[in-house]
């Protein structure tokens, strides 16, 4: 019987070598072992750190494995966002043209004033219902990539159910963002103005204040944008609070910014250079055929011009629809990558897969420390 106190662990040279094969051959060109297994990819994505090619390509496939809910939604929006502003707008607009024209000379200046007034104010219904209906896009595409990273394909009716829930606190957070880059925008203009008006020097100090305070605004805006474009996805997925989400969102990207620009960056600039693509011939098209008609030909005449104008709108409601998938596709994605890499949040994904009825990983673990209160 061993001594306990004379006892020590055995080392490896007292454990006799493993049988030859026992762990498989060594692979050629460094390869995995034979028991070596991919992680599994029950959806959208392999359940693991994402590449930066995935990162890049992943946004288009959202748009392809579910095109009813995702470019459905889409078009939705942009339509009614479109219908609206050429209702409210063009109605207030051509009252507004009417008046000026039955106007006496002596009340001319006043009735355009007015006139124009009206037509500023009519804008502002087409941008709240834009505000509001590109915040509930955002959140229908957030549920898309979560559920589809599981495998779920949702119906357009559920994720705008879905998203629902979680749609005024994104449109506030939308409201906040828009009225922040409005403000700052409006002080720069302000005071490049009034050094421009004092005349004399003051007006290449005014050049100077808007060329350098306009790349400065440009360097803290991308910056501020990146570090909290996660905010939608926390909201939506995490059900946190406006300030919370910020919090979070400006954690997770610690450490992956330039990442993070890179591919949002560079996946809008893939979507734009092809909408440019498409959309520059009809546009030329459309101005030469205006510049061969005479304006005093009959109807007949315009016809080409107004298919071409009609072919260009819905060009361009396609394309802002198809934008806005990959958009907010790339961000909610960046969301999931970000978790798996610093909470490995692709082990509770791959649970929640392998067993019917778990909780939803998506939502933080109460023992986790995040610093964000629940909404």
């Amino acid at each position: 019987m061993t001594d306990p106190q004379n006892w020590l662990p055995p080392t490896n040279a007292d454990r006799p070598a493993p049988p030859f094969g026992a762990y498989g051959p060594p692979q050629p060109g460094g390869g995995p072992p034979p028991g070596w297994s991919p992680p599994p990819k029950p959806g959208l994505i392999p359940l693991r750190p994402l590449g930066f090619g995935t990162l890049l390509w992943a946004p288009f496939q959202v748009l392809r494995r579910n095109p009813r809910a995702t470019f459905g939604s889409a078009l939705i929006v942009q339509a009614v966002i479109t219908l609206v502003t050429l209702v409210v707008v063009g109605v207030v607009t051509f009252l507004a043209l009417g008046r000026i024209e039955s106007a006496s000379l002596a009340e001319r200046d006043a009735v355009e004033a007015g006139s124009a007034v009206a037509i500023v104010l009519s804008a502002i219904v087409p941008i709240a219902l834009s505000v509001i209906a590109s915040a509930l896009l955002q959140g229908i595409i957030v549920v898309e990539v979560a559920r589809g990273t599981l495998g779920e394909k949702l119906r357009l009716g559920r994720l705008w159910r879905a998203a629902g829930g979680r749609l005024w606190p994104l449109v506030l957070w939308a409201v906040l963002l828009s009225t922040a880059v409005l403000l700052a925008g409006g002080v720069m203009v302000a005071g490049v103005a009034l050094l421009v008006t004092l005349g004399g020097a003051w007006v290449g100090l005014g050049v100077a204040l808007g060329v350098l305070g306009g790349l400065a605004l440009l360097a803290l805006g991308t910056w501020l944008f990146t570090k909290t474009s996660l905010v939608p996805s926390l909201i939506v997925l995490e059900r946190l609070g406006i300030r919370a989400a910020a919090r979070r969102s400006w954690s997770l990207t610690d450490g992956y910014f330039w990442r993070t620009l890179g591919v949002q960056f560079l996946v809008a600039t893939m979507v734009n250079v092809v909408a440019q693509i498409v959309t520059t011939p009809l546009g030329i098209l459309f101005g030469v055929a205006v510049s061969l008609v005479d304006p005093n030909d009959a109807f007949e005449a315009w016809i080409p011009s107004i298919v071409l104008y009609v072919l260009i709108i819905f060009t361009a409601l396609v394309l802002g629809a198809v934008t806005a998938v990959i958009q907010s596709a790339t961000t909610a994605l960046l969301y999931i990558d970000l978790r798996m890499r610093k909470e490995g949040l692709d082990l509770d994904l791959q649970r929640f897969v392998e067993s019917a009825g778990a909780d939803d990983p998506y939502l933080v673990a109460p023992g986790r420390d995040t610093g964000a209160p629940r909404a």
